[in-house]
Formats: structure tokens, C-alpha cells, sequence
């Protein structure tokens, strides 16, 4: 199944909202790790949050070790929700898959108004990995080295043995990425980082602008990798004056008009092949 339902929960309909704030989880989550946002954000944004496949009540589907998979189902279980501006907000892990599914709704004419990276190096710079190979007691010191598994969860046998298998898919997600040639989008960019994240350094965040011919913008927060859950209200009040400045510009459609699926775009007239920038994307 790839309908927008079962891909973007919506844990508060806003059916007359202006703009839809979109979010993805970080390896080993859910869209659970944002049921809280949407009292912190205005009436007029819907918040919708990614459940990929083999988590959380997905856990019946073959979770994804292909990131570019991963994408291409995402972004085609998006397009229903395009019927009014979209941001695209992804940490850790989530923002690979966001940047990713950025590219492919670029690519399709459906340009998101801005893309918000969180905890993770630009496309070029992200390091592969072999944690996914590892055992489960190798496993679990990584999350704990990133704070990144509550107590209660480490007291049940069961709850522990789905996180660490969802986990290594995610792991397998990130630590085997690489890129692809394609375009240099002109996409909007904001780059968050915790000033205590060991996972994101001050001259990592910076490189975000090699992805992007757009405008990129810096954002830090006290915390490290999961500021964002130690403390949401700074995030949410920069996502918000984002989404604020961004809807108030006109509304940009680039590329041609997607027919296929994600996996297949193809524009449904011949184009001008688009000129290289020389930059990675």
C-alpha cells in the first residue's frame, strides 16, 4: 500500500490549513516522534508524519535498506498532498529521506517551499557505515551513544528486539547512501544543528549549501542529537517563521508535469535537457 494515509499520519486534521509541514523520523523512529508539534504550531499548518515501512504499525511490511527506494515510494505517496504548499522537515536519518524525496518532487514540478535538514552532513559528506553489520550489543551502545533509546524501552525484551531490528534497516539505509548525478535544485534550505551533536559539526552543517542553488539558512540549538526532543519549542518556533516568510513569497512551480510514478517520472512533453552546475547535489 502507498496512499498518503498509510505513508503521512496526521495527528491533528487541518483540513483548512494553508500549508502542510511534513516530517521524518530518524533512524529507529516513527511518526510517533512528532505527535506533540502540532500544538506548537498555528491553526493554518497541518502537520503530517512519515511512517516508513517495518515500523512502529508497519512493522508487517519489509522495511526498505535502499534509501533511494525509500524515496521514491515516499514521494509518490506525497503527491496527494500537494493540493496546497508543502515543507519538508527530516532528522538524522529523516533528512536524508527528506532531501531525497525533496529531489524527486523538484524534479516531478513540485518544488516544497523549503527543505529543513536536522542532526545529518550534506548528501556529499555523509559517512558509510558498518554499524548495520554489527551485533545487537554493538547496535545498542550506538543508540545509547546518541541518547537515542528511553529506559522503558531497554526494560522489555520485545519493545528492545523491534527497535534494534528496525534500527539496523535504518542504519543499512544511511551507511550504504550514496548519490546520484542529477541537477543542483534551487531549493530553499534551513540546516538545524545541536551545538553538542557529535553527529553534525559546524563545518558539516555548512557544506548543505553544495545541494542547493537556493537560499540556506543556519539554525542552532542548545542540546545534542535529539535537541529536537529535549526541547521542541525552539525548533518549532524557527519551522514557523520559515513556513510564515515562505508562504508570503508566490508559490513556484518548476519542471515539467509528472506522469508515472516516482521510480518512473518522465515529463509528458520533450524538454531542454537542464544545464550542469558542476556542484553535487
Amino acid at each position: 500500500m502507498n496512499t498518503a494515509a498509510h505513508w503521512y499520519r496526521c495527528p491533528v486534521p487541518r483540513p483548512d490549513a494553508r500549508a502542510r509541514l511534513v516530517c521524518f523520523p530518524h533512524g529507529g523512529g516513527s511518526a510517533s516522534a512528532y505527535w506533540g508539534w502540532p500544538g506548537l504550531l498555528p491553526d493554518t499548518v497541518e502537520l503530517r508524519a512519515a511512517q516508513y515501512p517495518g515500523h512502529a504499525d508497519r512493522i508487517g511490511e519489509p522495511a526498505h535498506t535502499d534509501l533511494h527506494a525509500l524515496a521514491d515510494a515516499a514521494a509518490e505517496a506525497l503527491l496527494p498532498l500537494l493540493d496546497r504548499p508543502v515543507a519538508l522537515y527530516g532528522h538524522s536519518l529523516g533528512a536524508l529521506v527528506a532531501h531525497e524525496t525533496a529531489l524527486r518532487l523538484v524534479a516531478a514540478g513540485h518544488a516544497p517551499m523549503r527543505l529543513t535538514v536536522s542532526g545529518m552532513p550534506p548528501p556529499h559528506r555523509v559517512r558509510p557505515g558498518t554499524v548495520h553489520l554489527g551485533t545487537d550489543a554493538e547496535l545498542l551502545a550506538e543508540l545509547r551513544r546518541l541518547e537515542g533509546v528511553p529506559d522503558e524501552v531497554l526494560a522489555h525484551p520485545d519493545l528492545l528486539d523491534l527497535v534494534l531490528r528496525t534500527a539496523r534497516a535504518d542504519y543499512a539505509l544511511a551507511e550504504t547512501y550514496t548519490r546520484r548525478p542529477r541537477p543542483v535544485p534551487a531549493l530553499p534550505v534551513t540546516v538545524h544543528r545541536g551545538l553538542a551533536d557529535p553527529e553534525l559539526t559546524a563545518e558539516e552543517a555548512a557544506g548543505w549549501a553544495l545541494a542547493t542553488t537556493g537560499d540556506v539558512r543556519h539554525r542552532t540549538f542548545r542540546g545534542g542529537h535529539f535537541h529536537l526532543a529535549e526541547e521542541p519549542a525552539p525548533v518549532l518556533l524557527e519551522l514557523v517563521d520559515d513556513l510564515v516568510s515562505d508562504m508570503s513569497a508566490p508559490r513556484r512551480r518548476t519542471g515539467p508535469a509528472w506522469t508515472g510514478t516516482a521510480a518512473h517520472a518522465v515529463p509528458a512533453q520533450p524538454t531542454r535537457p537542464a544545464r550542469a552546475t558542476g556542484r553535487p547535489s
